[in-house]
């Protein structure tokens, strides 16, 4: 006797509806919340540059204050770029302002009191700052000692070293090749009737770049069925980001043209974008962070990973030391003195998580603008500095509580 199967029931059409309601609003809320870190930094960023323009009536929007912020704060944003790495691995660096001044002693006792190269002061700065990663990297990979130790006792020990080599006295002043570096500026290459034309070029080929690789970003998530926004939305977005970057050029071609140091910034980004989103390398940074269990089982070498992630931060903070010693034109025994609060400041406040396995290279970047221009701001307003301080605090306080606010709402949703 044949058994014929009972037919499929239908669900009503109301049902449905409401199951595809509610997957599309799923979808869209985890869209929201995957985005949320990143755009809300920029959207930040636009709403405090906006607020500051209104304070200042339009002073902190003026070419040369434009200008003197990039000049003022490209060190710690170079040292914010090596920070997100290491905290994105789980680990900290509280050694990053001693390094600074270490390696601009360095280079200060080379080129100032022995007479050598400019160049020669560079690469021997670079050089320590290799020497002093590989130290660190020993003591926290190999040795097993957490990072905030090793680092904790790199600042006391770099910092007296610093002083030892510059015999507790100031040195200056550098060769005007060796001050180019943080003070120099690129204009006049193709001319233009009242402003530099090759800025505004590199803004657009910056500009262009961005939507082309947003654009393909976007194709891939397409491609392994993950959600995106929509097109008019994505639009929307590189508009916004063109518009800004376009104006701050425009500014720039106004004043002195493209200054030095944010090409090299520019390179710098560019390039440790590309290792941490397209890399081997930043695949397992991010796995380390994320879960360390899972990663030593996949197969990751976490103590060759972790060793190298300090001798780029090493390398870093020895460019960030030379950018340094070049716009202050010299090295001081004190210097680079809480340096490492503000990139770490920078890391999280531009979307690092504090248990690591989360971050950008650009979010740490717009962090430290939006540092640098709380700073500039309360500067020009003549707010005294234990304010700014308070405030800046502040605002690391509530970057942090955001990341664990999204993290529970995130936990609660599964």
């Amino acid at each position: 006797m044949t058994r014929t199967a009972p037919p499929e029931e239908k669900a009503p059409e109301g049902a449905t509806t409401a199951a595809a309601l509610h997957t599309g609003t799923s979808n869209v809320r985890e869209l929201l919340t995957r985005n949320m870190r990143q755009s809300g930094i920029y959207v930040a960023f636009v709403a405090i540059v906006a607020l500051f323009a209104i304070l200042t009536d339009g002073v902190s929007l003026s070419p040369i204050n434009i200008t003197n912020i990039i000049l003022q704060y490209s060190y710690i944003l170079v040292l914010a770029i090596g920070m997100v790495i290491v905290i994105i691995a789980g680990h900290i660096d509280l050694s990053v302002g001693s390094v600074v001044a270490l390696t601009g002693a360095v280079s200060a006792v080379l080129v100032i009191q022995q007479g050598m190269p400019w160049w020669v002061g560079i690469l021997a700065a670079i050089a320590v700052g290799v020497v002093i990663g590989a130290w660190q990297g020993f003591w926290v990979a190999y040795v097993g000692i957490p990072a905030f130790i090793v680092t904790l006792a790199g600042m006391l020990l770099f910092r007296g070293l610093t002083q030892q080599v510059l015999g507790n006295i100031s040195l200056s002043p550098f060769p005007a090749e060796y001050q180019e570096v943080a003070t120099g500026f690129l204009n006049g290459l193709f001319g233009g009737p009242g402003y530099d034309v090759f800025t505004l070029v590199i803004g657009a080929l910056g500009v262009a770049g961005y939507a082309v690789s947003g654009f393909r970003t976007r194709l891939a998530r397409i491609t392994y069925q993950q959600p995106v926004e929509s097109f008019p939305l994505f639009v929307a977005r590189v508009v916004l980001v063109g518009v800004v970057v376009m104006y701050f050029a425009w500014q720039l071609a106004n004043a002195r043209g493209l200054p030095v140091v944010l090409i090299i910034l520019g390179v710098l980004v560019l390039a440790y974008g590309v290792v941490t989103r397209r890399s081997v390398f930043g695949r397992q940074v991010y796995a380390i962070g994320g879960n360390l269990s899972a990663a030593t089982l996949s197969g990751v070498k976490v103590r060759a990973v972790n060793f190298w992630i300090f001798v780029n931060m090493g390398v870093l903070s020895a460019v960030a030391g030379i950018i340094f010693s070049s716009r202050s034109n010299g090295a001081q025994p004190g210097a680079g003195n809480m340096f490492e609060l503000d990139a770490i400041a920078a890391a999280f406040i531009g979307g690092a998580a504090v248990t690591g396995g989360v971050g950008t290279v650009v979010g740490a970047v717009v962090g430290g603008l939006i540092m640098a221009v709380m700073s500039n701001g309360m500067q020009l307003m003549g707010i005294e500095q234990p304010i700014q301080s308070a405030v800046k605090g502040i605002v690391l306080l509530l970057a942090v509580a955001f990341d664990i606010y999204n993290k529970r709402r995130a936990g609660s949703a599964r």
